[in-house]
């Protein structure tokens, strides 16, 4: 990353003089780098330019003659013949090799320094996940929207939105320096068998982001109730500070061995109280209730987790979402999805208008896993140039 030359115009190399001095790095006399140069005493090798007054004939200068002397000790082998003057001069090339790697042994140095926090109110993570603000309360992280994480209408996923928002999460407990040895809790958490479940999310996406945008997550936690907290998150574009996600959770802990939901112990309080913001929710709770779908009351019926209708999938996007989960399921649960679908003047799906869905996540058994509520708006600018469809012109 840094070249010979960017070496030398940082740290200029003085150019050898005959009373050229030793060079001082912190305390005691040092050449380069705290290489400390030899002195007679040691056997070594010195070099001495005796300069001469330029000889004169009949009061004429006809040039200046250098001597050099070779200086050992008693012990030293028989000099050589003598050589010229420019076979004399030290090995620069030697000399240059030394100063690179000194330098970017010191360059090393200061990258790992000024990745350690310098305040307080900014721990920035030594793997570039992410840093620390707004007095060690709020925690932001960039990410880039890459080629494979966007859909046919070439803006990100749901599922990428969504993963971010759960990156950014554990990533804050791990900067922190609360990361014990479960996913996402705390050292007096993981001493007790606690692990975080979420018991509410609402997610509002204002616009998505495309194919190699950065956008910036800052996400903060807050109390929620007497054993719950709450985690919002805030998505901006990096460039523009434009708002294009909001999203706000409700969190409470569970015993990994019993399944049962559990009060926050007082050492787990003490643990996660001091990082807590008072604020109010970044999202507005939609208060509506969310209804039981069966058989009955359900437009559509399916096996798995698909729930929206296709036709919904490719006319409109996803504007909002509410979910709240009532249990857990296995990794070998069969799920069905219901949803029942209203709209404003929807009539077609492929037409323009608002859509609203319920949706329903249950086991065989009919045991609910999820209730949730999704709104869609059209996508215009998605539908023109992909689909061929073109905008009427204005008159």
């Amino acid at each position: 990353m840094v070249a010979t030359a960017a070496t030398s115009s940082i740290f200029p190399v003085p150019s050898p003089s005959v009373d050229a001095k030793s060079t001082r790095i912190g305390s005691g006399t040092a050449s380069l780098g705290g290489i400390k140069s030899k002195s007679a005493s040691s056997g070594g090798l010195q070099v001495k330019a005796n300069a001469q007054a330029p000889p004169k004939i009949n009061g004429s200068t006809v040039g200046f003659t250098a001597s050099v002397e070779h200086v050992k000790n008693e012990d030293d082998t028989p000099s050589p013949p003598p050589r010229t003057f420019i076979n004399q001069l030290p090995d620069w090339s030697m000399l240059l090799a030394a100063i690179t790697t000194i330098f970017l042994a010191a360059e090393k140095q200061w990258m790992m320094l000024d990745w350690k926090p310098r305040r307080p109110d900014m721990l920035i993570d030594p793997f570039g996940l992410g840093r620390i603000v707004q007095d060690g309360l709020v925690f932001r992280q960039n990410f880039s929207i890459r080629s494979y994480e966007i859909g046919a209408d070439r803006t990100a996923s749901i599922e990428t939105l969504m993963n971010h928002l759960q990156e950014t999460a554990l990533n804050h407990v791990k900067t922190a320096g609360l990361l014990g040895d479960g996913f996402g809790s705390t050292p007096e958490m993981s001493k007790r068998n606690l692990i975080w479940v979420v018991t509410r999310m609402q997610v509002l996406v204002d616009h998505y982001p495309t194919w190699g945008d950065v956008v910036q997550v800052d996400t903060w936690v807050s109390a929620s109730g007497k054993n719950g907290m709450r985690r919002d998150w805030l998505v901006r574009d990096s460039k523009t500070g434009e708002t294009l996600t909001r999203a706000s959770s409700v969190w409470v802990m569970m015993n990994k061995l019993t399944r049962r939901l559990s009060k926050i112990p007082e050492e787990v309080r003490g643990e996660i109280e001091p990082y807590f913001l008072n604020s109010d929710p970044v999202v507005d709770e939609d208060s509506r209730k969310l209804p039981k779908l069966d058989d009955n009351t359900a437009d559509y019926v399916r096996k798995g987790l698909t729930s929206a209708p296709l036709a919904i999938l490719e006319s409109h996007e996803l504007s909002a979402i509410t979910m709240e989960y009532r249990r857990e399921c296995g990794k070998d649960s069969v799920l069905q999805s219901l949803t029942a679908v209203s709209g404003n003047g929807m009539g077609y799906m492929g037409k323009a208008g608002e859509i609203e869905c319920q949706h329903l996540l249950r086991l065989e058994d009919g045991a609910e896993i999820v209730r949730g509520r999704t709104e869609w708006r059209p996508k215009y600018a998605s539908n023109f140039g992909i689909m061929g469809q073109l905008p009427a012109e204005s008159a």
